[in-house]
């Protein structure tokens, strides 16, 4: 009979196999995944309520025949907002508008904040001024920025005219409405992309343009060997959203021109703005939004597949 000491005991139990587990189940994995949805809820909540409802409802709300101040119970009407929407030259003409206006501001708007940011990235004297006076007119809202403007293009007392010794109403003619609008959007955004552009730029290593300075790189060749590779995909992500962000605008033109004169600054949004609160048309307004969110999706994809397709050919 062999003794059992305290020793032997002990050793004993050290080698004890663990307790077993079910296979392919951490412990506590179940708990963990229930407590991170608990901290994710207070944030999509809101995003729930204010976001995924209302759209969801504005969809179904486009198949309806709902009318502002009728009695009759809102009528079940299919496609037929959509067969109308496809026979109204005036919200086409409106989508052209707002085409137009959507390429009119980005294009140039990516060039200029591009421009800025490179000017920004540079050692200058007061460059902490500079960058502080850039994002000036993204913290005023879109409505102080229209009136600002309106009285820049006053017809009698206006800036511009008083610069250029004239009285033309620029915002109140068939020709010059929607260039003077462009270039309020051209300016109420930029500092959007340029902040976004200079943060790309500010990753980019120095080393890498001292390195390309000393192979006798010029500046342009170091902006496309270096600078562009680096910040590019920032700059497809911001020029993309800019895009949407214009298309969907709504708040500075109507306080500059209410989609005035003539229609020649009706974007879509103010198009569908009209027909539910002016004229009460709930349910085509809804058909209009939702080929609006068709659209910008459609538009949204091609991006995003012509990203990937470039990141698989780099």
């Amino acid at each position: 009979m062999i003794p059992v000491t305290a020793a032997s005991a002990r050793s004993d139990q050290g080698s004890a196999p663990p307790p077993s587990t079910a296979p392919g189940k951490a412990p506590g994995r179940a708990g963990s995944g229930h407590r991170a949805w608990f901290l994710v809820l207070p944030a999509l909540i809101p995003i729930l309520l204010l976001s995924v409802g209302p759209l969801l409802y504005g969809i179904a709300l486009a198949f309806t025949d709902s009318q502002a101040g009728r009695t009759d119970p809102t009528q079940w009407i299919g496609l037929l907002n959509f067969q109308d929407l496809l026979r109204d030259t005036l919200f086409w003409e409106s989508f052209r508008i707002g085409l137009v206006w959507a390429v009119a501001v980005s294009v140039p708007q990516f060039l200029l904040a591009l421009g800025l940011a490179l000017l920004l990235n540079q050692n200058l004297r007061f460059r902490w001024l500079s960058r502080a006076l850039a994002i000036v007119p993204w913290a005023m809202p879109e409505v102080v920025v229209g009136i600002m403007w309106r009285l820049v293009y006053h017809p009698d007392a206006g800036l511009l005219n008083e610069t250029l010794g004239t009285h033309r109403d620029w915002l109140g003619s068939l020709s010059t409405a929607l260039p003077a609008v462009v270039v309020v959007g051209i300016w109420a955004r930029l500092p959007q992309v340029t902040v976004t552009l200079l943060a790309g730029l500010s990753n980019v290593p120095r080393e890498l343009h001292e390195a390309a300075a000393m192979d006798g790189a010029g500046a342009w060749r170091r902006f496309r060997a270096v600078t562009w590779p680096a910040i590019r995909p920032i700059a497809l992500a911001i020029s993309a959203l800019s895009f949407i962000w214009n298309v969907n605008s709504f708040a500075l033109v109507y306080v500059l021109t209410g989609g005035g004169p003539g229609g020649r600054t009706r974007l879509p949004m103010l198009f569908a703005y009209e027909e539910a609160f002016r004229y009460g048309q709930f349910g085509y307004a809804a058909a209009m939004g939702c080929v609006l969110v068709a659209v910008v999706s459609i538009l949204l994809a091609v991006h995003l597949v012509a990203r990937l397709k470039g990141d698989d050919d780099a």
